[in-house]
């Protein structure tokens, strides 16, 4: 295989059919619901590509993909990839009226699901606008089974491949959801960023263990170990012990988390954690949510200093990153970006801050600029000139590393002063009694707004007042008092997104019911 033939793979599409003939026979995706060989599993991208065009559907054509983590999901994807098609996959989890939503605004032509799925699909399936719909895993009336459609087609090479793009929804914190579209393709090299992840074909393995719709589970689970010929392993569903005897089990090399996860871990007993061998681990990274410091700490502590943090979204990001050393001597932050001039904070007036000033985090946008497909005025309200921001709230510090403070949506506003609330939550997270907690900002007659931590504790615990007392103290004596909470409620779960990124606009609502403005 000659570097010439990988880049020509990698910009086409293809990179799996070069596997394909490398090592044809070994596994490429371990699941429950079936396992493929790179082989098996080129060969029904192929089928399903052809059967795509030969409904007419080619470039820049929509296709919805609704799947859970299972082999087919990577077959749709790619294949639509082959064809240049532009691919939306679609959150599980979401309502029918949600679904139809997303399935409409990305002007789907065609869409694959999973039977397990039928109640949330039963509007789109007989919409008349989208062209191609098979289903597998059972039957949905409407769609024609995909196993059976897609072996009346060939599995020889596309003769003419186009690499197509992806176009993911954002979660919705605010208004409708939209599509975030980079018109040019973006294809995944090989050994991707050598340094980083250091992919080895022959010996490792990724865990996938996270919503295969979601951007990062995607990109660093799904396509990129499978770009570099490295088997995947999909878990469907969190179990803790289950994930920890998967990477045993599997000798798994590299993995992708969000903070709960590791939460969820560390919730274990030490001495349970450490019965299992993670010795085969030496790659764990994580994002998508703000990561209590001591969390992380007692991560490293536990895994060594193998964890890296990134910070991007589904618009991009200028690769920042952190790993375990770096963070140990900047705890909280999320690393730095390689150009540092590609990232900067801005005021409210959209001038540039200077080090330790907080605002607002922007990006230089890169050549491929992206847009929220359909809604002109959206994407320029993120943009200022080639700058673009995720909405997050930080500063840069003097050495330059990023460090986040809040989402500028979620900022809680008390007489005139800006608070933001991971702060807050990352003082309680220390407290032994929480669990998880979640700051939002209720009404005040004076104020405007007053801060409250909801919070759920940890087994054992009482909910009371000497609690709340408890928590007051202990928040006062690491935050300023602005900062602190006024009240607390306990919950015995906070409500979370798929990706570990709690819903906080969910937890603020029930305290502004009934008024005519939520500030």
């Amino acid at each position: 295989m000659t570097q010439e033939e990988l880049e020509t793979a990698a910009m086409t599409g293809t990179l799996s059919s070069i596997y394909a003939r490398l090592k044809p026979d070994a596994t490429a995706i371990y699941s429950v619901r079936g396992d493929r060989t790179f082989k098996e599993l080129n060969d029904n991208i192929n089928r399903l590509a052809r059967l795509l065009r030969a409904q007419g559907l080619g470039p820049e054509d929509g296709i919805a993909i609704m799947c859970g983590n299972r082999a087919e999901y990577v077959e749709a994807f790619s294949a639509a990839m082959r064809i240049g098609m532009r691919i939306t996959p679609v959150n599980w989890h979401l309502t029918s009226g949600e679904v139809s939503y997303i399935v409409g605004d990305c002007q789907a032509k065609a869409v694959i699901v999973d039977a397990d799925y039928a109640d949330a699909v039963a509007d789109i399936v007989n919409s008349d606008d989208v062209w191609v719909k098979l289903c597998m895993n059972g039957s949905i009336a409407g769609c024609d089974d995909y196993h059976s459609s897609i072996m009346k087609f060939s599995e020889a090479e596309i003769e003419d491949p186009q690499h197509g793009t992806f176009m993911l929804y954002t979660s919705g914190t605010t208004g409708y959801p939209k599509g975030v579209w980079k018109k040019k393709p973006e294809p995944v090299a090989p050994q991707w960023a050598g340094t980083l992840f250091g992919y080895e074909p022959d010996t490792d393995v990724n865990l996938c263990c996270g919503p295969a719709y979601h951007a990062a589970p995607l990109l660093f689970d799904i396509r990129w170990p499978l770009a570099s010929g490295v088997p995947i392993v999909f878990v469907e569903k969190w179990n803790t012990q289950q994930i920890l005897q998967t990477l045993q089990d599997y000798q798994v090399t590299h993995a992708h988390m969000v903070p709960i996860m590791f939460q969820r871990l560390l919730t274990l007993p030490a001495q349970e954690r450490e019965q299992y061998d993670l010795s085969s681990l030496r790659f764990l990274l994580h994002g998508a949510a703000p990561c209590p410091p001591e969390a992380k700490h007692e991560m490293i502590r536990w895994v060594g200093p193998i964890i890296w943090e990134y910070y991007a979204g589904s618009e991009g990001g200028s690769g920042v990153a952190i790993s375990s050393p770096e963070w140990l001597l900047k705890p909280g932050s999320v690393g730095r970006s390689p150009v540092p001039e590609d990232m900067v904070i801005f005021d409210d007036d959209n001038n540039e801050l200077g080090p330790n000033q907080t605002g607002g985090i922007y990006f230089r946008s890169p050549a491929n600029r992206f847009s929220y497909f359909n809604d002109e005025e959206k994407t320029n309200n993120n943009y200022v000139g080639d700058f673009f921001t995720l909405g997050d709230i930080g500063h840069i510090d003097e050495d330059g590393y990023l460090f986040l403070t809040g989402r500028s949506s979620e900022c809680i506003i008390s007489g005139g002063v800006n608070i933001y609330p991971a702060e807050i939550d990352n003082r309680l997270s220390e407290h032994p009694a929480v669990a998880d907690s979640c700051a939002v900002g209720v009404p005040s007659d004076q104020w405007g707004e007053d801060v409250k931590s909801v919070v759920q504790l940890k087994a054992g615990f009482s909910a009371d007042e000497a609690m709340k007392a408890d928590l007051d103290k202990f928040a006062r004596d690491g935050l300023a008092t602005y900062k602190c909470p006024k009240s607390f409620d306990f919950v015995s779960e906070l409500p979370r997104l798929p990706s570990g990124k709690v819903q906080r606009k969910k937890v603020r609502e029930p305290y502004w019911a009934g008024r005519d403005k939520s500030i």
